[in-house]
Order: C-alpha cells, then structure tokens, then sequence
C-alpha cells in the first residue's frame, strides 16, 4: 500500500493523484501537471528560446535520419533493368516501365527525407543575409510536391508479374508484401478488409513502421475485383466495385489504421496509424479477355482514308501492347482506380525462345534448382537437350506459361528424387525416352 502511495504522489509538491489534474510518470517517479508547467518556465527564464529550438532540431534530424537512404538512387534505371534480367527473361518494356517508375518513386521519397532534415538543422542557428536569399530563391522549388506513381501490370498468367516485382524488392532491401485481391471483401462483410493489405506489410518489415512506410506491395488478381456489371443492381457488390472504392485511400496515400494481427477490426483491438504516402503499389492481373476491348476500341478509331493501312500495322497476335486506361474502365475497373494507376505496362506472352531460356538462363533458373537437389545427395544429374524441348513444347501446348514449367519438371522427376537418394547412385541422366513416358502421364491430368 505504501508503495502504491509513493508513485501515485508528485515528486516535487506531493500532492497525489486525486488533488490535480493529471500525473506524468516514469522513472519510478511522478511529476503534476503544474509542477511540469512551472519546471518549464524556470529552464526557458535561464537558457531563453534557444535551448527548445536545439531539442526540436535534434529531433528532427533524428526523426530524419530513421529512414535509410534507399539503394535506388545509387543505381540508374539501366542498372535495375540489368538486375532484373538475371532472373526474369524478356519483357523489356515491363522492365524499362517498372525500373523508371521504382527509380523515380524512391528518388522522390529521400528528396523529401533530405529537405525534413536540411530544415531541420536550421533551426536553432541564426540565418545570415545570404542564407536567407537563397531560401527565398528555394521557396518555389520546395514547395513542387512530387507525386508517386503506382504500377499496373497486365499480361497473361505466368509471364512473370509476381516475380518482377519480387525481383525488385529484393534488389532494393525494402520491406515486400503480395496480396491476393480475390480474398479482399468491402468492410463489413466475410472476407478480409482492405487493411489487411498492409498488415502483410508490417509483418514483412516485423512491425517497423518506418520501414513498411518505403515499402513495396504486390496486389496480385486485380482484375478478379471489376465491376461485374455495367448496369446497376438490388444488391451490393461486396467483392467487386466495393473493394475498388475501399483501395482508394490506400492508393492514394493517406493514414490508415491497421489491426496489427490482420483479421478483421474490433473496436477493443489496438490500431497501428501506417502513412500509405510513400508506399509503392504495383498491381497485376491476367484480365482474360480484355483483348476483346482493345479490339473493339482499335476498330473504332479506324475509319476513312487508310483504314487498311492502319489496320495491317495492329499486331492481333498480341493485342495487349496496345492496353489503355479506356480499356480497363470498359473491363470494369472504376475511373478512380484506373487513375492512381497511371503507368500501366504488359507483359508479353512467353513464347518457345524464352520458355526454353527460363530452363536454364536466370541465377535460379529451374535446372539449375534440381541439379543442385541432386548434388545434396551426392548424386551428379544430367539432362538431354531434347528433354527441355519437350518441356517447353508441353507448356505451350497446354497454355501453362513459366509456372507450368515447374509442373512439368516435378512429373519428371518425381521418381527419381524418391529411389535416389540413399541408393549408392553417383550419376543420373534424364533420357528424352525416359521424360516422355512422365510427360505423357502428366499430359493425360490435363485432358
């Protein structure tokens, strides 16, 4: 009991808890509100404004500091696309558009962190003359805001959105968050909320606020979230439009309240406030059948003069290449969205060239993967030329793109990675006779 008495008693008047407003305590100790004021007054009665403007500015800079410079302003545009292309095969124009917007994006964040502290550091000290003139002639330029621009990626399952934008996280060290829009419900309803987003986020930065502010999410399946329809219905879209109009603010960046354990939101449950200003957004999704749109646009504008002429320059093998905001408005995407999207680029779809690199090119190229397994058990594997065609040929076959490679590959290795290991074996070869068994079985689940 006396103990309790003790920290619940002012330090300096000894008043207790129940005689002032509010006690401030810590250290063991505890100071009113009054005290506090008093305390106040005498240090500035001493050391004047200067000794407040000294703490502000320390502050500041070491609020400024908290945020690492981010690796991507010591390397170029050219640079990132060079890094990509040691683990994604093709699609240079997705690369050129993603290391541009990821370049310029955190090259607008450290400028910003770089005028908090130069601010920051001026404080405190008296400006001469010339110093003043040259913050009136910065006035104009500090008050340019630059704005982010997220990125959405197009293109056919497979070709390699996921692991693009994987790709670039892990080259810059940010924190790196992928997010599935079909399980994504407007509040409210059985799903998951749109908070839920950046929950992934700060696990992924082990709830570091600052870093999952600079971090990178991946809304994959975007397309599984248009509009169902153009007319309007008794019923609410819940999973379509609604979760659409809930994105907005994320997207956009505001200070959004999230549940740290994900789930949904309970009033008794603690909210972490995460600022989505600085955070990249880059969504994909495969939009089957939006060629149809693109389409019916391109026919449209071709009229008169010249019709055929402009006609034969349209490549209607790959449609995509010509996506436009229109195009993802006529699909179902809502103008808000269409607009906090403004770079949006495609992904071509892999043809046998690049699906016979995938196998063997990247650092972490497929074959590469298995004979290393295979070397963990002191086994030396070896594969025929003619094996990685008849992969490629099976992929295009079915439509599989990259992944299906995987699938492929695992049908065919599948029994030796279960007699092997502990066999005594020291060599394995992979036979086109011995693969085409396997890739006919795996061929006959697909029928």
């Amino acid at each position: 009991m006396s103990d309790k008495k003790k920290v619940d008693r002012c330090a300096f008047c000894g008043r207790t808890s129940n005689e002032v407003e509010m006690l401030l305590q810590g250290g063991g100790s505890s100071i009113c509100v009054d005290c506090a004021i008093r305390v106040s007054e005498y240090v500035h009665s001493i050391f004047g404004d200067d000794i407040f403007a000294d703490a502000a500015s320390g502050s500041a800079l070491h609020e400024a500091g908290k945020a690492p410079s981010c690796e991507a302003l010591e390397v170029t545009p050219k640079q990132i696309t060079a890094f990509l292309d040691q683990y994604v095969i093709g699609q240079g124009d997705a690369k050129k558009s993603l290391a541009v917007a990821v370049y310029n994006h955190y090259k607008r964040i450290n400028e910003a962190f770089a005028r908090k502290a130069a601010d920051a550091s001026s404080k405190g000290r008296g400006k001469s003359e010339a110093d003043k003139v040259l913050d009136a002639e910065k006035s104009a330029l500090e008050s340019l805001e630059l704005e982010k621009s997220n990125i959405l990626l197009v293109g056919p399952t497979g070709t390699g959105k996921t692991l693009l934008a994987r790709t670039i996280a892990r080259m810059l060290n940010v924190p790196f968050a992928i997010v599935d829009a079909t399980v994504l419900t407007e509040a409210g309803y059985v799903g998951e909320d749109v908070e839920s987003i950046l929950s992934r986020l700060l696990q992924a930065a082990d709830y570091d606020v600052a870093r999952a502010e600079r971090g990178i999410v991946f809304i994959d399946e975007i397309d599984k979230i248009a509009r169902k329809s153009d007319n309007p219905s008794i019923t609410r879209d819940v999973s379509g439009e609604g979760v659409q109009q809930a994105m907005l603010k994320l997207l956009e960046g505001s200070i959004v309240n999230v549940p740290p354990a994900g789930g949904r939101k309970h009033p008794e449950q603690k909210m972490i406030p995460v600022n989505t200003t600085n955070i990249l957004f880059i969504c994909g999704g495969a939009f089957e059948g939006i060629e149809k749109k693109i389409a019916q646009r391109l026919n449209t504008r071709v009229v008169g003069y010249g019709a055929q002429e402009k006609k034969s320059h349209i490549d209607r093998d790959n449609l995509l290449r010509y996506i436009a905001p229109q195009d993802l408005r006529a699909y179902g995407l809502i103008p808000e969205i269409v607009g906090r999207l403004p770079i949006v680029t495609y992904l071509n779809p892999l043809d046998r060239d690049a699906l016979r690199r995938i196998l063997t090119e990247p650092k972490n190229a497929l074959v590469r993967q298995y004979v290393h397994l295979f070397e963990l058990d002191g086994v030396k594997l070896t594969i025929e030329p003619a094996v990685l065609d008849m992969i490629v040929d099976t992929a295009l076959k079915y439509k599989l793109g990259a992944r299906g490679l995987r699938s492929i590959c695992e049908a065919i290795m599948m029994d030796p990675m279960y007699d092997l290991p502990g066999s005594g074996r020291k060599t394995f070869r992979i036979t086109a006779d011995y693969a085409r068994e396997r890739i006919e079985r795996f061929a006959g689940t697909l029928q």
